[in-house]
């Protein structure tokens, strides 16, 4: 006899990255043709020693590092990351309008936990962050596809037709997951406006802005002026991670940048779910903050050299359609009959390659998911993308 089950945790899809990675489960790769990994956005190396030293003195040495803090996070955290950003994007940002939480999956969650609820609507655009369709469905919150079209970024005509009453959000991710599409700040401000008009808010996840490509310290570039608005957080809630920046990915670091008034309603969630953020995770990403902004620089630069390469392979394969790349991402079109999952089974067999296919991010039964797939490059050098473009040049279905 089975246990009942929520039915709308029973209706949302297993974890697509769990998922692929069953499709090497039991398989050897030859130290000739090792595995080129190109299938999760995390980084595979660890944070850099200061970091860890800070973290490790923290834990040897501060008592309250191991005891409950604030639901909300460290004040000292919330504190810099206010002044950081609104140096960033030239605004105005509150220590009180920041909040942190365990990693960016925890920020989208309780945020949407407190703006919908079973039977509303959130517009979410295809491709999609698979994490964020899963906690819709498992919360009963009805997805509104936006439909992005070859230039991947979303429209906000378009966006506009789903609105209803029941509608509560729209989603965006730029630079954007899967997509790698940097959204032009004309297109985020003209849906900040649509949000505004109609009462709804604009939910925007940042996490991979420090490897944007018109984010630079050197030049004071910056993706968006939303937070120069004196009234943004009537409108706008931005979600950030520290994962990639600083590698901290098991550390679970990610914040919450949003009214007071929301942040009140997200703080029942937060309590409820784990109390408090990680105490030594804010304490790693406070001092990264201090101590790693010429590093974290490098690290863009490095992933811009990475991306590039990207752009140049794609062009030596006529074949392939590259349609976004940029961040950790690039979202590409397969030449091959085979629809996307398929074929990415037959990348791991044939080619030694793990990618994700267009299907994991996008409406079941999708014609554009059969064809598309994501490649996240980040943790490959030039020299594994150099390999990965040989042997997708040697494929033959």
């Amino acid at each position: 006899m089975s246990l009942p089950l929520n039915p709308n945790l029973g209706a949302t899809e297993l974890p697509p990255v769990m998922e692929a990675r069953r499709w090497i489960q039991g398989k050897i790769f030859p130290a000739y043709r090792p595995l080129i990994n190109v299938s999760q956005a995390a980084p595979l190396e660890i944070p850099p020693l200061g970091l860890r030293e800070a973290i490790a003195e923290a834990a040897l040495h501060d008592p309250d590092a191991h005891l409950y803090g604030p639901v909300l996070g460290l004040t000292t955290l919330r504190e810099e990351i206010a002044s950081q950003f609104s140096t960033a994007y030239g605004g105005s940002i509150r220590a009180a309008q920041v909040a942190i939480t365990q990693g960016c999956n925890q920020a989208f969650c309780a945020t949407l936990a407190a703006l919908a609820g079973p039977g509303d609507e959130v517009i979410l655009p295809a491709p999609w962050y698979f994490n964020h369709k899963m906690w819709l469905d498992m919360s009963g919150v009805t997805t509104r596809v936006l439909e992005t079209g070859p230039t991947l970024i979303p429209e906000v005509g378009a966006a506009r037709a789903l609105i209803g009453p029941k509608t509560r959000a729209i989603v965006l991710v730029t630079p954007n997951n899967p997509g790698g599409i940097e959204y032009p700040a004309a297109t985020l401000a003209a849906f900040r406006d649509l949000a505004r008009r109609h009462g709804i808010a604009l939910v925007i996840d940042e996490t991979y802005r420090d490897f944007d490509s018109r984010h630079s310290p050197q030049t004071g570039g910056r993706p968006h002026d939303l937070f120069q608005d004196s009234g943004w957080d009537e409108t706008v809630i931005q979600l950030y991670s520290f994962s990639k920046a600083y590698r901290m990915t098991g550390h679970r670091v990610g914040a919450i940048l949003a009214s007071t008034a929301l942040l009140a309603e997200i703080e029942k969630v937060l309590d409820t779910i784990a109390i408090c953020p990680n105490q030594l995770g804010q304490i790693g990403a406070l001092w990264g903050m201090r101590n790693l902004g010429s590093w974290v620089e490098t690290e863009r630069q490095e992933i811009l050299k990475r991306r590039e390469a990207i752009t140049l392979g794609f062009a030596a394969l006529p074949d392939w359609r590259l349609m976004g790349c940029g961040a950790y991402f690039a979202w590409v079109e397969h030449p091959f009959g085979l629809a996307s999952d398929a074929l990415c089974k037959r990348l791991v067999d044939d080619c030694a390659i793990l990618m994700l296919p267009g299907t994991f991010f996008t409406p079941e039964g999708s014609d554009a998911g059969r064809r598309q797939i994501r490649i996240a490059f980040a943790n490959i050098d030039t020299d594994g993308i150099a390999e990965m473009f040989s042997r997708l040049r040697d494929f033959r279905p």
